[in-house]
């Protein structure tokens, strides 16, 4: 299984971002795919998941309104459409996997077996 993010970069407060993830080696409808961030000196923080490639997408209370989490299931995409930005979402941003995780755990990062390498988001003031 491999993750590949991409699309971050440098943005002003109020912009908007489309951060893509390139999923690979697995059957993507039995994968639930993930966005986790961290900023420097932080924990990794649950960002928003979309569960196995249906309609059960869940956003993190800080991002939720702002945020729109997708799949492309013919191309094992996962996308995260971040507007209206803030510069408290400055972070790096990573992409995760799981074929095991349940609904009740999807915030919980410990259990997704599978991490992209990260793209960093800098939001300036």
């Amino acid at each position: 299984v491999q993750l590949q993010a991409s699309g971050g970069g440098l943005v002003q407060a109020g912009d908007s971002l489309k951060l893509s993830c390139a999923a690979s080696g697995f059957a993507n409808n039995r994968y639930t795919l993930a966005w986790f961030r961290q900023a420097p000196g932080k924990e990794r923080e649950f960002v928003s998941v979309n569960f196995r490639g249906s309609a059960s997408t869940v956003y993190a209370d800080s991002v939720k309104g702002r945020f729109v989490v997708s799949r492309d299931m013919t191309k094992n995409m996962v996308y995260l459409q971040m507007n209206s930005l803030k510069p408290e979402d400055s972070a790096v941003y990573y992409c995760a996997a799981s074929s095991t995780i349940i609904l009740s755990s999807l915030r919980t990062s410990s259990l997704y077996a599978y991490w992209g390498q990260g793209t960093q988001v800098t939001v300036s003031s």
